[in-house]
């Protein structure tokens, strides 16, 4: 019986055989990879992948495609919504010290799904994921360009990331209404250490209104904080660099 794409799920089907193929080829997947696929739908990405990997886990909201996917011997199917899959419990079930995770996530809650992985980033040796373009455009963006904001600062100061690819909405079934394009995104082996929760806070003050100067928002935000440092408040918030951010929670706290 032919599966009808759920929209509450947020669900396009990867159907085109050429973009399937570029996307396993950026992958490119070892045989024993301890890989996790997120949303694997009609399993167009997770079919390929498993005939290279021997095995794969993949991680499936919708229970009618759940399902299906058990039919299948070599996948692990854990039937649950992403955000609320520990990834460091998952890694120590499939017995690995890091996971690989790819998806084609669904552009409705991508943020708050990169947000939750994020927490994990110690389990993991790579991310390759399909998202809408604007989003890729912003994860990647460099300062002084309109696309670089909070998510690029979030991520950036965690994960070096690239475009890999992109993706036209005829490549679905349904077909979006967006462009989409698949990042890599592989955590820096030697992260700063700082405090994520004030370095989220800083960044959400200062991008708050990211038409005004600084001085406006992240520096009266600085004041109530105590702070006795220096830092050009007389920017935009999208004219400081990811680092800058960084040394700036580094010297709060």
């Amino acid at each position: 019986m032919k599966h009808v794409a759920r929209k509450r799920f947020g669900q396009h089907f990867l159907a085109d055989a050429s973009v399937i193929d570029a996307i396993v080829r950026e992958i490119a997947p070892k045989p024993g990879d301890p890989m996790v696929e997120i949303g694997p739908g009609l399993a167009a990405l997770t079919q390929p992948l498993v005939e290279r990997l021997g095995k794969l886990t993949v991680i499936e909201l919708d229970r009618d495609l759940a399902a299906r996917l058990r039919q299948h011997p070599q996948l692990r199917v854990v039937e649950s919504d992403v955000l609320k899959v520990d990834f460091a419990e998952l890694a120590a079930n499939v017995g690995a010290a890091k996971l690989r995770i790819v998806g084609n996530l669904p552009y409705n809650i991508s943020s708050p799904i990169l947000f939750h992985l994020l927490q994990y980033v110690d389990q993991v040796v790579d991310q390759h994921f399909m998202l809408q373009k604007e989003v890729v455009d912003r994860m990647v963006a460099v300062p002084a360009t309109s696309d670089y904001g909070r998510l690029s600062v979030m991520l950036q100061w965690r994960y070096a990331m690239e475009n890999v690819l992109s993706v036209p909405p005829q490549a679905f079934e349904p077909p979006p209404k967006v462009d989409s394009a698949v990042v890599r995104m592989v955590p820096l082996a030697v992260p700063p250490e700082v405090d994520e929760a004030l370095l989220s806070e800083l960044v959400q003050v200062a991008f708050s209104q990211r038409r005004k100067i600084l001085r406006h928002t992240l520096g009266r935000w600085l004041e109530q904080k105590g702070f006795a440092g220096a830092f050009d408040v007389q920017r935009r918030a999208e004219e400081v660099p990811v680092e800058e951010y960084v040394a700036l929670v580094q010297a709060l706290a």
